[in-house]
């Protein structure tokens, strides 16, 4: 495996850990601190395919104003989260045979392959 390879799946890996706890985490402000190392590593990975202005424009745009002003607003905010999670395991069946449903589905387009046709 090559050292670009190797950088794709760390970043790939870190992504996904990070979009995980973004709906994992039990504060906001963790939440949204997941989310910024989320598009970091978004980032990094425009970067390794070599579009280093989009790379730069997610940093700028999401990452210094997008998540500064929600970290703002998240900490001025009073927020309860026990009334949030009240009805969170009667809403768990539906949620997780949705959320099954679109697993198989990005499966089974995933299964079938890009198939690029000349032009």
């Amino acid at each position: 495996m090559d050292t670009l390879s190797l950088l794709f799946y760390t970043f790939a890996f870190v992504l996904v850990y990070a979009g995980f706890r973004v709906i994992t985490a039990k504060s906001p402000v963790t939440a949204a601190l997941h989310l910024v190392l989320a598009f970091a590593s978004a980032s990094c990975v425009w970067m390794l395919l070599q579009a280093e202005f989009l790379a730069i424009a997610l940093i700028l745009v999401y990452v210094g104003a997008v998540m500064v002003l929600f970290l703002f607003v998240v900490m001025m905010l009073d927020i309860n989260l026990d009334t949030l999670r009240q009805g969170f395991w009667q809403h768990f069946p539906l949620a997780a045979t949705v959320g099954a449903v679109v697993a198989l589905e990005l499966a089974a387009v995933l299964m079938g392959g890009v198939r690029v046709s000349e032009a």
